[in-house]
């Protein structure tokens, strides 16, 4: 038991910088009280004894504000933080080192008993502060759900949601996008967490950006043959996959900062 609440205490100091030592974890974190209430809660639960887990996830939600159900299974070195509104289902599985913010809900929208009702999140997970996950299926390890997302479908693993409903960000396009927004000066995440309209709209015009890069590239290539092997006929020398037509949405753009 000792070796468990050390090992929560310890994952806290390292995902909080707020934390300045471990006795102020232990007295001043509710996240890590309704784990410990949980884990007792779990063990009658688990035993047959329900009312009794239910009470003492009762009083685990009346002293942290946190509601956790009694058969919800939770792993190692998960990390609820300031915690206060956080509710978690039934038959919620939370994965190893996932993290979990204020106001999240895991919760169902089946009102079959004894069907999967509530999310799996695998290893690694964040959920961003008032999202809701809503349904029996699985957030993939590493990914990420942005602040105030309504998620009712799988996420793979690594990618992110983010809206109302969630669209999925795969982790490949995301990656590139905030590469080339670092070349741009411009962090989309920094402080909008991607669901704002203008970082929307700045989106935008950094994929637009990065894929002119590329078609430049791409022409100034086809130009090098061209020097390189003599005059060619105009087919010969462009790209399969130059785009020769003018897609830029300018007023799609303008539409979502207005």
């Amino acid at each position: 038991m000792f070796d468990r609440l050390r090992e929560d205490i310890t994952c806290i100091l390292e995902r909080d910088p707020a934390a300045r030592s471990r006795l102020e974890v232990l007295l001043c974190y509710p996240g890590l009280h309704a784990l410990i209430w949980h884990r007792r809660a779990k063990w009658f639960w688990s035993h047959g004894m329900h009312v009794t887990g239910r009470f003492l996830s009762h009083l685990g939600r009346f002293f942290t504000g946190i509601e956790i159900h009694p058969g919800a299974t939770i792993g190692r070195r998960v990390f609820i933080d300031h915690g206060m509104g956080v509710v978690i289902g039934e038959m919620a599985e939370i994965h190893d080192d996932c993290t979990i913010y204020q106001g999240v809900t895991l919760g169902g929208t089946s009102l079959v008993k004894g069907a999967k009702r509530h999310p799996t999140l695998e290893a690694g997970v964040i959920i961003g502060a008032n999202a809701s996950v809503l349904g029996g299926f699985i957030v993939g390890a590493g990914a990420r759900v942005g602040s105030g997302a309504v998620v009712t479908r799988p996420v793979p693993a690594g990618a992110t949601a983010v809206g109302n409903p969630a669209r999925i960000i795969a982790a490949e396009t995301d990656a590139a996008r905030e590469a080339t927004a670092a070349r741009l000066g411009f962090s989309a995440y920094g402080v909008t967490q991607g669901d704002d309209p203008v970082a929307l709209a700045m989106k935008g015009l950094i994929d637009n950006a990065s894929a002119h890069e590329h078609q430049i590239a791409l022409l100034w290539n086809a130009i090098e043959r061209v020097l390189d092997e003599g005059v060619l006929q105009a087919r010969d020398c462009v790209p399969t996959d130059a785009q020769t037509a003018e897609n830029f949405d300018a007023e799609g753009l303008s539409r979502l900062v207005k």
